[in-house]
């Protein structure tokens, strides 16, 4: 009988208002799928992001172009059928990410093994990750970083104002290493003016400061920054990844934009062949779509993986972070529950 990916949306309210330099939200919607195999069912999520003209219907619609791929495979091959959904449809990462992250899980639960058996990874090499905060005003900003006491790494999000504002509000509410994240905010000349500043601020490196297409001024910046550069939105596939290490020193890659573990093992394999440092990152995602890149951790030098926690009510339980490490655990594929409520 073919699989039913059954999916459905659901609104995930936030902590907080999330503003970024592209704008803020209160709520996402993400979708969620299921693949049945006998009494084994591996669950995955899609985090429709607007930066890659994705929605929760724009996922609904993809699926069922995704849908026919999985009649047609046998799902013990599952990196066959990772691959053969990365053809299936242009774009759209988050929808063959929902599909390629239940394909795992699936497989995980067949198998009897936590996902990061079957791809051959250490836990006990996790880097730390950053926990992030938005841009607010100065009392909020300065809540978001008592509330993020636990973690030993903060990421501050920036855009075109404010910078030295919002960006010394948090730095004088901690001495906690701070990573720095523009979302494309900034222009060559004032990118490396706030860089040469930050770099007296105890920054550990800076993430997407230019738009994604300005591939000469990323150039440019990275002859002259004091600090390591990582592109974010500038990266979608491997194919991304050569010319990318022009203009930058390393590469954040989401599942979610490459469409799930398979493409995104390809990327950290051709990023560390381009001599790239390698951070793992997300969009605002429950603890599936974390735990899915979470097992994926071992293989970066940074981690970014606190969407889960930037959501009111997680409606699954996840992995535990102890003071900053997210800690896998022995169960089967994702080793994520469904999170009972009291």
């Amino acid at each position: 009988m073919p699989p039913a990916l059954n999916p459905r949306v659901v609104e995930l309210p936030l902590r907080h208002a999330w503003t970024i330099s592209r704008g803020t939200s209160t709520s996402k919607r993400n979708v969620f799928v299921e693949l049945r195999s006998g009494e084994h069912v591996g669950i995955g999520e899609a985090a429709p992001n607007v930066r890659y003209h994705e929605s929760a219907e724009t996922v609904l619609e993809s699926l069922g172009k995704l849908a026919p791929v999985l009649d047609r495979q046998d799902l013990r091959y599952f990196r066959d059928l990772s691959e053969a959904l990365q053809e299936a449809v242009p774009g759209n990462g988050a929808a063959k990410a929902a599909v390629d992250i239940a394909l795992h899980d699936l497989a995980g639960k067949v198998l009897g093994a936590p996902l990061y058996r079957l791809i051959g990874v250490d836990p006990a090499r996790m880097p730390i990750t950053s926990f992030s905060i938005g841009i607010d005003d100065p009392e909020t900003l300065a809540r978001k970083v008592r509330e993020a006491e636990p973690y030993p790494v903060l990421k501050v999000k920036l855009g075109a104002d404010r910078v030295r504002e919002v960006f010394g509000t948090v730095r004088a509410a901690t001495s906690k290493v701070i990573r720095v994240d523009a979302n494309e905010a900034w222009r060559p000349e004032e990118a490396l003016q706030h860089i040469e500043w930050m770099a007296t601020q105890g920054v550990e490196l800076v993430e997407q400061p230019l738009p994604a297409a300005d591939e000469e001024g990323a150039k440019w910046l990275k002859a002259r920054s004091p600090l390591p550069l990582v592109a974010d939105e500038a990266l979608i596939r491997a194919s991304d990844v050569p010319r990318l290490a022009e203009g930058y020193h390393g590469i954040n890659v989401k599942l979610q934009k490459a469409g799930g573990i398979r493409e995104t093992l390809r990327i950290i394999d051709v990023a560390r062949a381009c001599g790239l440092k390698v951070m793992i990152g997300c969009m605002v995602e429950t603890s599936v779509g974390i735990a899915a890149a979470a097992h994926l951790g071992p293989l970066a030098d940074w981690l970014d993986l606190d969407g889960n926690l930037l959501i009111a009510e997680d409606p699954f339980q996840g992995h535990p972070v102890v003071e900053g490490r997210i800690q896998l655990g022995d169960g089967p594929g994702l080793g994520v529950e469904p999170r009972t409520r009291a």
